[in-house]
């Protein structure tokens, strides 16, 4: 199956015209990701660092061309003469990323990664000659304050040192021990090996980074990612699929704390050219149950504990403070503001830093932190006082705010409503409170959360499901579908069998789905639920969900056909951004997008199981 789907992307795969400065050409699918646990950089096909935030994922770009021009920061490294085929690939098993350049004169590959874990975050780009001799070209152009600021350069300890307010970069080519300058010519030939290591520190101190040998680096950063790869339980089948997208879960986690981005970047557009541009670089309590279940199903518990305790230090204290989103280190003030000297990708604009939505009211985290906190029983053996205490906080809150409208799970930014899926989310976390009680003889006001529990599922069927639609509706009184209403099976608010569910998939099908994909929504013109303008593509994560409930459901072929069919949408390197839009066969959003990648992780898993 893995070589069925490689083919069908090679077939989808676009011709690039790869040379040095095209920006207008590059896909959103034409990057790969290299991260050190700290931050991530994006690489283009054609050898080009075009997005980089150093030293965490949520500091300032110093390469932020993927938003704008070259003049806003990136690293070319390509042939400097025509290039006739590109192929690239991950060492298997790593985040090292291999591209091979062929051109008439011969070919070379640049081995590009981050070391991981280390005091100076850095970047090691290596040149090595294949066949016959070529011309190359390196181009730097640091900037810094996400491509704002110019900085000055010099020559220091053996090192070239570009700084500008708090940061600095070091560039040090590392066969020669020597300062690199920013825009460099050579030639490579067969058997050659040249590499440049590109280290970031704050401009105030006075060290230099430490020579980094760079062979040694690279076989270190080898090892560390094989040795972790081990430690994965992979479902019987799509075995690559889902170590690629656990890689990539790693590469988005912040290391020092648990936390795992939404994504790397910011502002990459949900519509082509349009307002859909929000920063993903933090860590959403709504990702919390689908990246806990990813984690423990692979085996990966160490990971799966580190963010099960990010979640628990992240919503301490009252649960009527409780964010939707946090900073990676759990930050609570998440402030947007916009970059107006930024042209946006592609022109769309405005471009974001910061997400406002970070204070919305939605009341579907509380049903994905209750979730999160019983998880704790069902993987780590029991739930202890502090997690008991938090469970039973967040279903007293959920008790008081449950007939409150809200944003709901998509951050809408029209008027607050009544959201079918909000109030699912609600029943779900008193009854995983019930459920956590019972099975752990948690003291908890049994009686008034039963009846709560009871009264949300009444008023959900009988105000959020349209008898004449046959199928639950996006929020009470309204006719529009959502695909969040996946979550009533999902969740087990109703078996999947139920005859509600089984109206609500057929209405899902008939109004939600785009060559076989499917659509969060469907945005109105005037922007009246979600307020906001423009067609979206269809949403990855929801067309997993579907998948696992088409398993659910007994619809064992459409599920394993609607999921081949989305492996099939990676790209060439089994990366998967927020959306897709059918029309222009492209990906769309923030990339790559953990909460696509949790998907598929769970619904492979889901997919695989021995069948009751």
């Amino acid at each position: 199956m893995a070589e069925q789907i490689t083919q069908q992307k090679k077939a989808q795969e676009p011709v690039i015209p790869a040379q040095l400065g095209v920006q207008a050409n590059r896909k959103i699918e034409d990057h790969a990701l290299i991260g050190n646990l700290r931050s991530a950089a994006l690489v283009a096909r054609d050898g080009t660092i075009d997005w980089l935030c150093l030293p965490d994922f949520d500091s300032d770009a110093c390469f932020a061309s993927l938003l704008g021009t070259e003049e806003n920061g990136e690293w070319a490294l390509a042939p400097r003469e025509p290039i006739q085929k590109i192929t690239r690939r991950y060492r298997k098993d790593t985040l090292i990323l291999e591209t091979e350049f062929t051109c008439a004169s011969g070919s070379v590959r640049l081995i590009d990664f981050m070391p991981v874990s280390q005091e100076f975050p850095r970047i090691v780009r290596t040149v090595v000659g294949v066949k016959g001799r070529v011309a190359m070209h390196s181009k730097l152009t640091p900037r810094f304050a996400f491509g704002r600021s110019i900085p000055r350069v010099e020559s220091v300890d053996g090192s070239l040192r570009a700084f500008a307010g708090p940061d600095a970069l070091f560039l040090r080519r590392t066969d020669r021990d020597t300062a690199s300058p920013l825009v460099s010519n050579f030639e490579v030939t067969e058997g050659q090996r040249f590499s440049w290591v590109m280290s970031w520190n704050y401009s105030w101190l006075d060290q230099v980074p430490p020579h980094l040998d760079a062979d040694k680096a690279e076989q270190e950063t080898d090892r560390y990612w094989t040795q972790w790869v081990s430690k994965i339980v992979p479902p019987p089948r799509y075995r690559d699929e889902v170590v690629r997208s656990l890689i990539t879960i790693k590469a988005c986690s912040y290391e020092s704390t648990g936390g795992i981005v939404a994504a790397p970047t910011t502002s990459l557009p949900e519509t082509p050219g349009g307002e859909r541009n929000w920063d993903y670089r933090f860590t959403w309590l709504r990702d919390a149950v689908l990246a806990h279940n990813a984690l423990n199903r692979a085996g990966l518990s160490d990971e799966a504990s580190s963010f099960w305790k990010w979640v628990m230090r992240a919503i301490a204290g009252d649960p009527a403070q409780m964010q939707i989103m946090y900073g990676i280190r759990g930050e609570r003030r998440l402030t947007e503001s916009n970059l107006d000297w930024l042209n946006g990708y592609g022109g769309a604009k405005p471009v974001r830093i910061g997400n406002g939505a970070y204070n919305q009211f939605q009341l579907d985290v509380l049903g994905e932190v209750a979730a999160v906190l019983y998880a704790g029983a069902k993987y780590f053996g029991e739930v202890g006082p502090v997690a008991q205490r938090a469970l039973l906080n967040v279903a007293e809150h959920a008790m008081k705010v449950w007939r409150n409208p809200d944003k709901g799970i998509w951050e809408m930014r029209g008027p607050n409503r009544h959201f079918t899926a909000s109030k699912v989310a609600a029943w779900a976390a008193l009854d995983r409170a019930i459920k956590a009680s019972d099975e752990t003889k948690m003291a908890a006001p049994m009686e008034r959360l039963l009846e709560a529990r009871e009264s949300i599922f009444e008023e959900v069927c009988a105000q959020g499901f349209n008898p004449e639609l046959n199928s639950f509706t996006q929020y009470y009184g309204g006719k529009q579908m959502d695909a969040s209403l996946l979550y009533i099976p999902l969740t087990g608010f109703l078996p999947a069998t139920d005859p509600r569910v089984v109206g609500t998939v057929e209405r899902i099908e008939r109004e939600l789905i785009q060559d076989g994909l499917v659509l969060r929504f469907k945005p109105d013109a005037a922007g009246s639920v979600d307020g906001l303008s423009g067609e979206e593509g269809t949403f990855l994560a929801c067309s997993f969900w579907l998948a696992d409930v088409y398993q659910m459901m007994g619809r064992f072929e459409d599920a394993r056909r609607l999921f081949e069919h989305l492996l099939s949408l990676s790209n060439d390197l089994g990366l998967l951004a927020e959306e897709y839009m059918p029309k222009l066969r492209a990906q769309l959003g923030n990339f790559p997008q953990a909460f696509s990648h949790f998907s598929l992780v769970n619904a492979a898993y889901i997919l695989t199981e021995p069948r009751a």
